[in-house]
């Protein structure tokens, strides 16, 4: 006989993680990508959470307004297709 648990999440508000430094003397290319990737990361996100759900709305002008709105400088065609990558 199988019984099933019912878990409850704690009420406690959402907390953000706590940010690490990066690791130090790595080259510089590492570091530019690895912002790159966490840049396109949060436009990616910003684009879902505005309904964004297919690659095909997703062009140039609608990232760089997301960014706009987001207060982040505007992404390069590089950072684009990434955000693309992820949302596809």
């Amino acid at each position: 006989m199988a019984v099933a648990t019912i878990t409850t999440l704690p009420l406690e508000p959402w907390k953000p993680l706590t940010k690490k430094p990066l690791p130090a003397g790595l080259p510089r290319e590492w570091y530019i990508t690895h912002n790159r990737r966490l840049k396109a990361m949060r436009l990616a996100i910003a684009l879902l959470d505005s309904g964004v759900y297919d690659t095909a709305r997703a062009h140039n002008r609608a990232i760089r307004a997301a960014a706009d709105r987001l207060g982040v400088h505007p992404p390069s065609d590089t950072t684009c297709r990434m955000v693309r990558a992820l949302i596809g």
